[in-house]
């Protein structure tokens, strides 16, 4: 507009966002509130997804551990039993969620469903131990306390009972993936927060590939499943109960509202995701970053400043992507959280093709920079204001990437002007 007001319409979603002038430039960082000395000798046990406090959470469905003689290789854990928690040093973890979205009551409620047998002998081999057992019992007593009940009822639990309130902490369909680390490696201050962007680009690798396996198994163990939502969210004003790095994994049962929106669209207009995504991003000169395998652009019409990576992989299904495939979007998506920095509060979405639908959909990955907080305008309006245009987004993120580049603290990418012309360079029309 004439006073330098940028309105935007998502193309996607038909979203109106409004981003006014002389807010561009205000600072996007999360005050990390009162900040403490740490000892970088000391274990880390900042909170209950650090490693020195594996019996706060619950059992663990597998974890990605280093392996080899240098500890340059990675091997997956199925099911540690509780007295091996201790042995090794898990990378990764991946459990079920304490306090479910949806919660596995839900699913056999409305749906007849029965844990997977797998699930059901780890539930049997884990109770059978006394250190599993009294791992379970405390986690019980957590839950029972957080609905407000006596949290002593679970100590006269007998075995029958105890499965009984322990069913989902094994087989539940809410699962969360946690990272070692909750400081960077020789924090001294307790506001150096290790997220996404502090991992190597293979450590990175590593994690998504996790994430991916740990959703394919969602999807394989509950038939009723149309959908499993991942995300993660990064600092408090994003969601995240703790500042510990996590994803999130959670199975529902339809098809949500935005993604059967686009698959409308896609049946009228098959090359949507290059007109209304990469193609348009070019148009307006918002691609970011490219390599062989993805496509990192600014987003646009998205109720809060966004980037979108897009995966050029012919597959729609994330654990149908090569290693290569898997790689690329890894790192594309590691450098545009790198350029992000550790102190911006973030939700990551990912957004897939449900399962038995055959229309082609690309993967996509959405970074969501939460630093404003919709309030009675938005709400009223349905107009959403942004203080950071696609443009001044784009020029932030560019010049660190180019930094970050330099410094080899994220993959060999194409910037910029480097990537070339990628109009109609996704494959999954194929």
């Amino acid at each position: 507009m004439a006073d330098g007001t940028v309105k935007q319409i998502n193309l996607f979603t038909g979203t109106e966002v409004w981003t006014v002038p002389g807010r561009g430039h205000r600072p996007v960082e999360h005050h990390p509130g009162e900040v403490s000395a740490v000892d970088p000798a000391a274990p880390e046990a900042h909170c209950a997804f650090c490693v020195t406090r594996l019996r706060e959470t619950t059992p663990e469905k597998a974890r990605l551990v280093r392996s080899g003689g240098t500890g340059s290789g990675w091997e997956v854990l199925d099911e540690v039993p509780a007295a091996e928690l201790d042995a090794t040093t898990p990378e990764f973890r991946l459990f079920g969620n304490l306090f479910e979205i949806v919660s596995l009551d839900y699913w056999k409620a409305v749906h007849g469903y029965r844990i997977s047998e797998r699930a059901a002998a780890h539930q049997r081999d884990y109770l059978a131990t006394p250190d599993g057992a009294e791992h379970v019992r405390s986690l019980v007593r957590t839950r029972l306390a957080a609905a407000q009940s006596d949290p002593d009822a679970a100590d006269a639990m007998d075995a029958r009972e105890l499965a009984a309130h322990s069913e989902s902490f094994f087989g539940g369909c809410h699962d969360v993936v946690v990272a070692r680390r909750h400081l960077v490696d020789g924090a001294t201050s307790s506001d150096r927060h290790a997220s996404s962007g502090c991992l190597t680009p293979a450590e990175h690798e590593r994690f998504i590939a996790f994430t991916v396996r740990a959703m394919a198994g969602l999807y394989r163990d509950n038939p009723f499943a149309r959908y499993v939502s991942v995300f993660q969210n990064w600092l408090k004003p994003a969601g995240a109960s703790f500042a510990h790095l996590h994803k999130q994994l959670v199975s529902i049962d339809e098809v949500p509202v935005k993604t059967a929106r686009e698959l409308a669209l896609l049946a009228r207009e098959p090359d949507l995701f290059h007109s209304r995504g990469i193609d348009h991003a070019v148009d307006e000169g918002l691609v970011l970053a490219a390599n062989e395998h993805a496509v990192a652009v600014v987003g646009v019409g998205h109720r809060y400043p966004a980037l979108v990576i897009y995966s050029r992989s012919a597959a729609a299904n994330p654990w149908e992507h090569s290693e290569a495939e898997l790689r690329g979007v890894s790192d594309l998506l590691h450098a545009c959280h790198a350029a992000t920095g550790p102190m911006v509060p973030v939700n990551e979405e990912w957004h897939t093709r449900p399962p038995g639908v055959d229309v082609p959909m690309p993967w996509r990955i959405v970074l969501k920079w939460r630093i404003s907080t919709p309030a009675g305008f938005e709400g009223a309006t349905g107009i959403y204001v942004n203080t950071i245009d696609p443009w001044t987004l784009r020029d932030r993120v560019a010049s660190r990437l180019h930094e970050l580049r330099a410094e080899g603290r994220i993959a060999d990418l194409a910037l910029g002007d480097e990537c070339g012309d990628v109009r109609g360079s996704l494959r999954y029309r194929g």
